[in-house]
């Protein structure tokens, strides 16, 4: 892990927590001591990691880890008393805040990082496949249009401004949403 952001009210917690985080060879540690100088330096930076451990000064911390985990593309772990965990657990877990209860057992937080981390890696494959899905869609929209262009302005019919794109593209040596691009800029101003 690159960036990590610990979010703690008790200095111990804090540097407890960051020599945890070295033997994990992570980047950049970061620190906070309540819940809106969390949300501030989240604001500013991208985080691989945000650990909250609760209670904070101005909250108790299980917003924060929600909204973490919907605004950022971090990996969540809420630490709280051991006698919230099960209840804190039901509420968050299934928005992806990994819980943990106090007393730390150190095996379960560094499995709960490891897990953290192997999520995040598969929703970043996920991210770049969905990326990549979302601009063959943009690129099929803009041959659809480029198709619908020739049929309305040279009276073809779908399967002859069809090849008419694939012929462009050949003949040209351009892909054929360059070549539909060209005759959309052409047409459309």
């Amino acid at each position: 892990m690159d960036n990590v952001l610990i979010i703690s009210s008790n200095e111990q917690s804090i540097s407890l927590f960051s020599q945890l985080m070295k033997t994990e060879r992570c980047g950049s540690i970061h620190s906070a001591k309540s819940g809106s100088d969390g949300r501030r330096l989240f604001s500013e930076r991208e985080y691989d990691l945000v650990i909250v451990n609760t209670p904070l000064k101005d909250e108790f911390g299980d917003t924060l880890a929600l909204d973490t985990v919907q605004n950022t593309n971090a990996g969540v772990i809420l630490i709280v008393k051991n006698e919230f965990e099960a209840e804190l657990e039901n509420r968050v877990s299934q928005y992806g805040v990994f819980v943990i209860g106090k007393p730390i057992s150190k095996v379960i937080f560094y499995k709960a990082v490891r897990l953290l981390e192997a999520m995040r890696n598969r929703m970043s494959g996920v991210r770049r496949e969905n990326i990549k899905l979302q601009k063959k869609i943009d690129d099929i929209r803009i041959i659809n249009r480029a198709k619908y262009i020739l049929m309305e302005y040279l009276s073809m019919t779908e399967p002859q401004a069809h090849k008419y794109l694939e012929r462009q593209a050949m003949d040209l040596r351009l892909t054929k949403i360059e070549v539909a691009k060209r005759l959309l800029s052409t047409y459309e101003n």
